[in-house]
């Protein structure tokens, strides 16, 4: 097990380019080019734990991948349509990989069985199924179907009017990937926008979407593929990944006098949310948009200000990995802060409350647990040894919080699922040391 020492930070000024690549792009463009008619180029492909695992799935399900340079690949799609394995589709700790998977096999004829890591086959998987079985999907999985491995007898479904108790973009593309194998128009809708990758790299595809919002959330309506129809291929950069990016915006807050721009990000509404309540704690935060492909993207610049509390409680879905990183915030922040309605939070790569109240604790924070979210009360943080617990998200956020006080985090190895090069990173800020 690989622990990490975080050394205390001064004040710092800089340019990130080197944020790693999208990981929610990098799983779709995996799986997408499974289902295109010909050649797909993408370019900075997330070299991380999860889309390695996603890509490595794809290859077993026909896709042939060059290596063009070093962040070039060519993802050739298999010309007979997807492939049935002979052996299990590991999704290593990719809760994505597996529930994207699960609604695209759903609907190819053949026997798929979906397995993860320790950690992702504790992870709740009824969310996917019972969706996806209501539309004549045949899914299997333990504990009375709720849990990995997934066993999936893929064949014909049904065209679907689903409404989903919760925003989440897992559901809502499975959904999708699994209507494009039905019979006829299918809409889905759920309280409020979950990140909506899937429809904006399909709609560049050739899928056709109606979308819109109203009071009672958020709705899209669309149909199957023609038999024997594919998407168009695609030629794609995957911008920087604003979650991963947050990590340094969140250092720029908490230093004092500190500067950084984090260039080439991905800048879609629904993945900034947390760099905007960064601004309403008073931090200076600025976009420039540069380009768009399927997404906006940009520089986020960030400059340094003293921080004040905030009740956070709506558009949890669009900020739901960057929570935890918050509340090191929240911890520098000036009152009481709170989040509520973010119980999604306790399903993660761990239970992201109960880990996220250890580690303030630890480090020395008046803070209080609740079933959808938890309370903190700005202070002093104290060098501490953090638990990861396995989740690279509490990994990197109480590294960041180290910047401050000093820290050691136990288990940092998970940090490498997402963000392979983020210690590299932290180093040119402070000292680090893993052993």
């Amino acid at each position: 097990m690989r622990n990490t020492k975080i050394a205390r930070a001064q004040k710092f000024s800089g340019v990130i380019a080197n944020i790693a690549a999208d990981k929610s792009i990098s799983h779709r463009c995996a799986i997408f080019a499974l289902l295109c008619d010909g050649v797909c180029e993408v370019e900075n492909y997330l070299l991380g734990e999860d889309t390695l695992h996603t890509l490595a799935i794809a290859r077993q399900l026909g896709l042939e991948v060059e290596q063009k340079s070093p962040k070039l690949m060519c993802f050739i799609p298999p010309k007979n349509g997807i492939l049935e394995p002979s052996d299990v589709l590991d999704c290593g700790n990719a809760g994505t990989g597996m529930r994207l998977y699960a609604g695209l096999l759903a609907g190819v004829r053949g026997h798929f069985v979906l397995s993860g890591d320790k950690y992702l086959n504790k992870r709740p998987m009824r969310r996917v199924i019972e969706p996806l079985t209501s539309i004549g999907a045949r899914i299997y999985g333990r504990c009375e179907n709720s849990l990995a491995p997934l066993s999936i007898i893929g064949g014909e479904l049904q065209p679907f009017t689903y409404t989903s108790a919760i925003a989440s973009a897992q559901v809502k593309s499975a959904m999708i990937l699994a209507g494009l194998y039905s019979n006829g128009r299918n809409s889905f809708s759920e309280p409020l926008l979950s990140r909506d990758h899937t429809e904006r790299m399909l709609e560049g595809m050739g899928v056709e979407f109606d979308r819109w919002n109203d009071a009672q959330g958020a709705h899209l309506r669309f149909m199957p593929l023609a038999r024997e129809q594919k998407l168009k291929a695609f030629k794609i950069h995957i911008p920087a990944d604003p979650s991963s990016a947050f990590y340094f915006a969140l250092a720029a807050c908490i230093i004092p006098q500190s500067h950084i721009v984090l260039e080439n990000v991905l800048l879609n509404p629904t993945r900034i949310e947390a760099f905007e309540i960064l601004k309403k704690m008073g931090a200076k935060v600025s976009y420039t948009l540069k380009s768009s492909q399927y997404e906006d993207i940009g520089d986020i610049e960030v400059r340094y200000a003293p921080l004040r509390a905030l009740e956070v409680a709506e558009n949890i879905a669009w900020l739901i990995d960057e929570i935890p990183a918050l509340a090191i915030a929240f911890a520098c922040a000036e009152g009481k802060s709170f989040v509520r309605n973010a119980k999604e939070l306790r399903v993660k790569e761990s239970d992201r409350i109960s880990a996220t109240i250890a580690g303030l604790r630890a480090m020395g924070i008046e803070c209080e647990e609740f079933d959808d979210g938890f309370s903190v009360r700005g202070g002093e943080l104290k060098s501490a040894s953090v638990d990861s617990q396995g989740d690279h998200r509490i990994a990197m956020s109480f590294a960041i919080a180290g910047l401050v006080c000093g820290a050691e985090i136990r288990d940092s190895a998970c940090i490498d699922v997402s963000f392979p090069n983020f210690l590299e990173i932290l180093s040119t800020f402070t000292r680090v040391d893993s052993v």
